[in-house]
């Protein structure tokens, strides 16, 4: 069983065996791109993971699953070729649209945002010359589309920022007076059979013919199924680029103004959102070695006395839902340990603003959080967290989204509480 995972420079593929084992892990990484060499280098990374697994594993592929950023869309027509380049999670252009989506929908609602995928669906409505609409998918769609020829399918998860309601199963009638359905991907549940690999693709790689194609989900969500977690109070925080939290929740809660929305997950909800500051910022002034040897010199049990918001540039989601946030990480100290302690303190600081947020809409009450991504690898910044938090910390068993799309690929929609049937 074959998960992919999606992101903005690189992309990773996990083949698990039917016991959950991982078989092989790979990963490839295509950098920061431009225009529209960003949706060819998703292609050719896809074409180039299949292609590199090892034959004999290939060979034995019963199902693949695809995970890629969060409102992440491009559009393109009806044979997958992009028509515009893809507007990537973070980009906030597209404020006037969030402010009509807001007047219909209500501002609480996740589309509500600037960086929401029907926000940006309708910029690039406004924008793109065509006789017939252009057809606009997120990320893990196009990708999908690629792999069983069947293009235009959604995902609840993917869906959600474009203003799909779960609960009901269908668009919303105020989307369908702002922006024509036609244009908008058909939308299943996670995990669910769409077709298989396409013939062409299945005898180029020498895949079986008979390999299936699930519909996916998002990069975080991903991640939160690979750390295995599934009681209500019991969250996942990854920490990667970006610094992303998940918890599930009895209670659907969902406050586009602070940044926080609900993603289905069978009879719970997961709660949570996205912020812009994570691994991202700390890369433009430390690498993998420094940030080792400088951790060393931290007392995590003491306080810095410093008040970072450490962001990579001006701009934030979640927990304080605004594009014009301007970093703070002054006054910088001289000791490069000391400016480090501040923003390790800075981001958990974040991370426990985000959990007390949820709390204070009705989420089910925080017990423990478990960690993935290169951040959950620093013991003193765990400790830094621990701190914050004031519940366990602890590492996840699988650190990769890849691997939670693997889970996908294995058990289909049976994966999330409540849900028996593939």
């Amino acid at each position: 069983f074959l998960g992919l995972d999606f992101g903005t420079t690189g992309a990773r593929a996990c083949i698990i065996a039917e016991s959950g084992e991982i078989e092989e892990f790979t990963r490839l990484n295509f950098g920061r791109l431009e225009g529209f060499e960003i949706a060819a280098s998703w292609r050719e990374a896809l074409f180039d993971l299949l292609a590199g697994l090892s034959i004999g594993l290939r060979k034995r592929l019963s199902a693949i699953a695809v995970d890629g950023t969060s409102a992440t869309v491009l559009p393109c027509d009806d044979e997958l070729n992009p028509t515009h380049l893809p507007l990537l999670y973070n980009d906030a252009r597209a404020r006037r649209e969030a402010e009509t989506i807001a007047r219909v929908a209500g501002n609480s609602h996740p589309a509500a945002s600037p960086s929401s995928g029907l926000a940006k669906s309708l910029w690039l409505r406004q924008r793109l010359a065509t006789n017939r609409p252009p057809l606009f998918l997120n990320q893990a769609d196009w990708l999908t589309g690629l792999l069983s020829g069947r293009p235009g399918i959604s995902d609840y998860h993917n869906a959600l920022k474009m203003g799909f309601e779960p609960s009901q199963s269908s668009w919303p009638n105020w989307v369908a007076q702002l922006i024509d359905l036609a244009a908008m991907p058909s939308v299943v549940m996670p995990g669910t059979p769409i077709g298989l690999l396409s013939s062409s693709h299945a005898r180029v790689l020498n895949i079986q013919h008979d390999c299936l194609i699930r519909a996916g989900t998002t990069d975080s969500i991903a991640a939160f199924l690979a750390a295995g977690i599934s009681q209500p109070g019991e969250a996942v925080t990854s920490l990667g680029t970006t610094l992303v939290l998940k918890q599930i929740s009895e209670r659907r809660i969902d406050d586009a103004r602070l940044g926080i929305y609900s993603h289905w997950f069978g009879h719970l909800w997961l709660a949570g959102g996205a912020s812009n500051a994570g691994g991202g910022v700390l890369r433009q002034y430390f690498n993998d070695q420094q940030l080792n040897e400088l951790s060393r010199q931290i007392d995590p049990n003491s306080d810095s006395g410093l008040n970072f918001y450490p962001l990579p540039s001006p701009g934030e989601r979640f927990p304080i839902n605004d594009p014009d946030l301007i970093p703070r990480l002054t006054p910088r100290p001289k000791n490069p340990a000391h400016f480090l302690h501040g923003m390790l303190e800075g981001l958990a600081s974040i991370e426990a603003l985000g959990y007390a947020k949820l709390a204070e809409l009705g989420a089910t009450p925080l017990t423990r959080v478990v960690s993935s991504g290169g951040g959950a690898s620093n013991p003193v910044y765990s400790r830094i967290r621990e701190r914050r938090l004031r519940v366990p910390v602890s590492i996840a068993p699988h650190q990769e989204a890849a691997h939670g799309s693997a889970l996908l690929a294995r058990d289909g929609p049976r994966l999330f509480p409540g849900v028996s049937h593939d």
